[in-house]
């Protein structure tokens, strides 16, 4: 490989981690190249991408990019899977398939910015989706704000309460006094 084409390659692989808000790197060693392909058509359908890249170039294209975080794992055979969206997708497939591919080794990620372990990144194949989280934490904000009507209106109807026994109470004293 010539210099230009390096050029290319690290020109091209910088434009593919603009934006991103996960990536994770693993070591492939041990993986046929069907495997590989699996893993890669599985991440292909959540839009995250999967290259294997020589460790240099790596280097070279993560500089002046938060993905620079990671220059000290880029060791070895490494391959970077790339997402631009939710992170969670991203980490449920790795660990789905580290299940049930042992030899695919996760090394460490990057999740919006910050460094990520290979046990954060289990951690985090276990949330749920964002939507469903977004979809909880309006269903409590929700809930929350039903419960603060009805103890609002509980008191509104006990002041009503008094105050109509107060108007009793100076009727009878007004009827009794004429």
């Amino acid at each position: 490989m010539n210099r230009t084409e390096k050029h290319q390659i690290v020109s091209e692989f910088s434009k593919k981690l603009e934006g991103l808000q996960a990536a994770v790197l693993t070591n492939f060693r041990g993986l046929n190249v069907e495997q590989i392909n699996t893993l890669r058509r599985r991440l292909k359908e959540e839009k995250i991408s999967y290259h294997v890249v020589k460790n240099t170039l790596m280097k070279l294209a993560s500089r002046g990019t938060p993905l620079e975080k990671l220059a000290d794992y880029f060791e070895g055979p490494t391959a970077i899977a790339i997402s631009h969206g939710d992170p969670v997708p991203l980490a449920k497939i790795l660990s789905e398939f580290v299940k049930n591919q042992p030899n695919l080794e996760i090394k460490a990620g990057l999740i919006q910015g910050r460094v990520a372990t290979p046990e954060e990144i289990k951690a985090l194949a276990t949330l749920p989706p964002r939507e469903i989280i977004l979809g909880q934490l309006l269903g409590a904000i929700q809930t929350s704000g039903q419960h603060l009507a009805g103890v609002l209106l509980g008191v509104l109807q006990q002041l009503l309460g008094v105050l109509q026994a107060r108007v009793d109470q100076l009727s009878k004293e007004s009827n009794s006094g004429s």
